[in-house]
């Protein structure tokens, strides 16, 4: 199993909790796919997409239970990126946690399992 993790405004996540179903961002309606990140990955994506941004949640996923809907594709510095085509069924959801904004607008991220 390798862990692999979304960053989500805590509104939109407690309102896919309600639904009982993710079905994404603006940005993942926009690109046709859920936007995910391995550990690695997830510092960048939080400085390039979310930076300054408060209230969200880094929620760890269990890529085999993503399914078929999941494809590794080459974007940001050609890397490899985790792509859900589909909905995020909750069911794959290991762990939520709160991100912590700092004053400069970055973010503390947790120790991350690969």
């Amino acid at each position: 199993m390798v862990k692999i993790y979304k960053i989500c405004p805590a509104s939109a996540w407690r309102e896919a909790e309600r639904e009982g179903v993710y079905r994404g961002s603006a940005d993942d309606s926009r690109d046709g796919f859920i936007h995910l990140s391995t550990a690695a990955q997830v510092p960048e994506t939080l400085r390039k997409h979310f930076f300054g941004q408060r209230a969200l949640f880094l929620v760890e996923l269990d890529d085999e239970a993503l399914g078929a809907g999941l494809r590794w594709e080459r974007s940001r510095n050609e890397e490899l990126f985790p792509h859900l085509y589909g909905e995020l069924d909750l069911g794959a959801v290991i762990a939520v946690m709160r991100l912590n904004t700092r004053s400069d607008g970055g973010h503390d991220v947790p120790e991350l399992a690969p």
